[in-house]
């Protein structure tokens, strides 16, 4: 704790303790800096903090005062939030963003807090600080933090792709890509081809958008090819997808299915947009349509998120040089810029050598609670339809005769927030399915909570 600190907690403890009561005259910059015997300098920036958070105001001439406690924030602290809601493709994500201390999220699509690289932000977060006074006060240059892009490029090679810094932009989230590609490439009423299951919020994002979707089977190796040939003649402009780690399966692309399917998008004109936001936590990586068919067709996204850090938001799109000129010029007119700042964090800690450590190291904690959640679930008659190579996901299947939309309403009554199937199934034939995320699984009440609610719902279903 800081002296600042320090002397704003001295000040809230006189309040609490009703020492200093609403309305009431605190002592002056000098009376106090005395009295504990501080600096002047120090009580003046604690007070100044007090007013910014709203427990003290100041009055010119007069001093400062301690103000009335807001109706407000007494009724915000004292109700919990309640989740009545039915179960839809944004329920998982209020659920878990909602989530208090002390509930458990194995249903949420992200690391624990405790394996992210703090330290690695904190490192890169002085030394943005430090750098060029630009990326505190300027906009950014219209595509976006250049030596981030450079990054992106050389990430590419990885997949054949030879990129120039034109056919990058920086966004501010992977989200907020999906939205600019849809505003640019689609009007209200088209259609967008998407996976079955996928990441809830895609569908979201159509419904925002006023889009209609048709969908195709996602398997082990991919999109049914068979069904993919079949929804071409309703002519969707778009087939938005996960190549590498699939979401919700875990599965990963197969070269053959990627092949396929890529013959069937270039005959069409299909336009594929591929998601590439778990692609750190390959260990072989799975093939790109970008490898396969160039920026002619392909636009691809990505963010940082998921392993640096959620809090300091920065995505990426690659694609087609004049793609991205007209994608600019739409973000400059709904958002005008994007975050310089975020971005030069987000570069000086994958600039960092602990940020390769850090993923090896994830990717090892993956491997190890993946195969441990596998066993732990199989005990209570849960079993993965995909065997991921990677990731953090499983997608499993339920005993028979349980419901995972019930299942996932009841342990919320014991803290524990799941993914039920139809959240992630617009054909809605996945309720006996469920998605967990295995990094959140590894407190032991989480195996012990599911086991306490199957038997309940057994019980009723034979009652």
């Amino acid at each position: 704790m800081t002296k600042i600190e320090w002397v704003m907690q001295q000040v809230q403890t006189l309040i609490d303790q009703k020492q200093l009561s609403e309305g009431c005259r605190i002592p002056s910059v000098r009376q106090f800096s005395q009295q504990l015997g501080c600096s002047v300098s120090t009580v003046v920036e604690a007070y100044a903090r007090l007013v910014s958070s709203g427990v003290l105001e100041s009055r010119i001439g007069a001093g400062y005062y301690v103000c009335k406690r807001s109706t407000a924030n007494v009724l915000l602290s004292e109700h919990a939030i309640e989740y009545n809601r039915e179960v839809d493709p944004l329920w998982i994500s209020r659920q878990s963003l909602d989530a208090h201390e002390g509930m458990l999220i194995p249903g949420c699509g992200w690391l624990p807090k405790e394996w992210m690289p703090e330290q690695t932000l904190r490192k890169a977060l002085k030394t943005a600080a430090k750098s060029d006074s630009s990326f505190l006060i300027d906009y950014s240059a219209p595509h976006g933090h250049t030596n981030l892009r450079r990054y992106i490029a050389r990430k590419g090679e990885v997949y054949d792709v030879m990129l120039n810094l034109k056919q990058i932009f920086i966004s501010d989230s992977a989200t907020h890509s999906i939205d600019l590609i849809f505003r640019h490439l689609l009007k209200t009423g088209d259609t967008v081809l998407i996976d079955d299951p996928c990441y809830f919020n895609f569908r979201a994002l159509i419904k925002a958008h006023g889009l209609n979707y048709i969908t195709v089977p996602y398997g082990k190796n991919g999109p049914d090819v068979e069904v993919f040939k079949q929804v071409l003649q309703f002519q969707p402009k778009i087939y938005l997808t996960n190549s590498g780690i699939h979401n919700p399966t875990g599965a990963a692309l197969s070269m053959q299915t990627a092949f396929e399917i890529a013959k069937l998008a270039e005959q069409s004109g299909l336009i594929i947009v591929e998601d590439d936001i778990f692609a750190e936590f390959e260990y072989l990586h799975a093939p790109r349509y970008l490898t396969l068919l160039g920026l002619k067709q392909v636009i691809q996204i990505g963010s940082f998120t998921k392993t640096l850090s959620a809090a300091v938001r920065c995505g990426y799109i690659i694609a087609h040089e004049s793609i991205i000129d007209q994608l600019i010029d739409l973000n400059i007119a709904t958002h005008f810029n994007t975050s310089h700042l975020n971005a030069e964090i987000i570069y000086q800690a994958l600039m960092d050598s602990s940020y390769i450590r850090h993923i090896e190291w994830v990717k090892k904690q993956l491997q190890k609670h993946m195969m441990d959640t596998i066993k732990k679930l199989a005990d209570l008659d849960i079993h993965p339809v995909v065997m991921p190579k990677a990731g953090i996901f499983l997608w499993c299947q339920l005993p028979a005769n349980i419901d995972a939309a019930q299942l996932s309403k009841s342990c919320l009554t014991q803290g524990i927030i799941l993914a039920p199937g139809n959240s992630f199934s617009s054909a809605q034939n996945a309720g006996q399915y469920m998605r967990f995320n295995v990094a959140q699984c590894i407190d032991k009440k989480v195996f012990d909570v599911l086991q306490q609610c199957l038997n309940e719902l057994k019980l009723q279903d034979t009652a």
